[in-house]
């Protein structure tokens, strides 16, 4: 029960539980049954009637600070530590009796608790049942802490529109790169929608810009079932406003070249898995690109330059990519699959030009003029 991934009742009963399996643990040491209540605590999934999921829902995305210049676990904690008033060891929830919540209205907002409750949350009821020095079981009861209104340090926040609540983010199944960055790893640089973790915010200003890269990690949940574990460790970006919108205007563009990719693979694969893979690859493999124009990037930088060459980047990739899956076998195929290939292509190829709606948008993005083709006369 203390870990995310086990087998359910269900599960076990259907003897479905194939990858991760039941009775993978006969006992737990303490110190490891600690960890395990902790970090169910923390990222508690829907869980049937009753049981309360974390005061950041299930599977909450979790972003740390993890400083360039020192490195151990203690630098690591302490980056990610708020500043602010030291609780009293009776803050802690556990300390006192548990504010249950069979009643409507009986939420627990910030203000029935310290802060430091943030990262010690109770929303499940938990009692560990100890044999012979080892930790062998667990007793549950339902109607937890039920927690409101609460704005977790280590987790980025978005608003569904302007003025409506904060809501945390959630890791979704698959690999966390740059097209995901803004709001988490870099300031989405256009209004209040977003919101960066509370340490990520003011790691710039409490250390006056060292160097930092992000530990963002946490289950991709449905409901109950976890679907996937997210681990990435992308650099921290702190930038001035211009140059963030203009990190934007880079993503933005990877990201609807990214669909004129996948329209034009239509002929070639069917819509899904298949087509979407191509996508990920992608963005997969321009990556280690991407950063490299973003160290490029401070107050002298020629974005107009950055922004040409990271077309011409991600060009090179989307054709690579399309041929890849196109050419293989094109003589073989019916006449009107192959000119709808060819069309395809061209459409492509024209997108990465700032044509078709995709790359119109692109290069609207980067502040980028289309490249019109010279005609002979012209050229002459």
């Amino acid at each position: 029960m203390l870990f995310i991934d086990s087998a359910g009742q269900q599960a076990a009963r259907n003897n479905n539980d194939l990858m991760v399996r039941r009775g993978r643990y006969e006992a737990l040491s303490p110190a490891l049954a600690a960890m395990a209540l902790y970090t169910l605590q923390a990222h508690a999934p829907a869980g049937g009637a009753g049981n309360r999921t974390s005061m950041r829902g299930g599977g909450p995305m979790v972003t740390l600070v993890n400083p360039q210049q020192e490195q151990g676990l203690w630098p690591l904690v302490w980056a990610n530590t708020p500043y602010g008033k030291a609780a009293d060891m009776n803050e802690l929830p556990w300390m006192n009796p548990t504010p249950t919540s069979e009643k409507k209205g009986s939420e627990r907002w910030p203000r029935h608790g310290h802060p430091v409750e943030a990262f010690f949350g109770m929303p499940r009821r938990l009692q560990l049942v100890e044999r012979d020095g080892l930790i062998a079981g667990v007793i549950q009861r339902p109607l937890g802490i039920n927690y409101a209104g609460w704005v977790h340090p280590l987790t980025p926040y978005y608003r569904v529109k302007e003025g409506a609540e904060l809501l945390p983010r959630h890791p979704r199944a698959g690999r966390f790169g740059y097209r995901n960055w803004l709001g988490v790893v870099a300031d989405d640089g256009i209004g209040t929608t977003t919101q960066r973790a509370e340490t990520v915010q003011n790691w710039h200003e409490r250390t006056m810009g060292a160097p930092a890269d992000l530990v963002v990690a946490g289950w991709a949940m449905d409901n109950m079932k976890p679907l996937d574990f997210t681990w990435s460790s992308p650099p921290l970006v702190n930038l001035p406003e211009e140059a963030t919108l203009f990190v934007r205007g880079l993503i933005d563009a990877a990201d609807l070249f990214g669909r004129a990719l996948g329209g034009a693979l239509v002929p070639v694969l069917a819509e899904g898995e298949a087509r979407e893979a191509v996508r990920e690859r992608f963005f997969s493999e321009s990556e280690s690109t991407f950063e490299n124009h973003l160290r490029a990037i401070d107050e002298e930088a020629n974005r107009t330059a950055i922004a040409g060459q990271w077309v011409e980047d991600l060009r090179n990739v989307a054709l690579q990519l399309f041929e890849a899956d196109a050419l293989p076998g094109l003589a073989d195929r019916e006449t009107s699959v192959q000119e709808h290939i060819v069309a395809a292509h061209r459409s492509l190829r024209n997108a990465f030009r700032g044509f078709g709606k995709s790359g119109a948008k692109a290069y609207d993005a980067l502040e980028l003029e289309p490249v019109r083709h010279v005609t002979r006369k012209e050229a002459a």
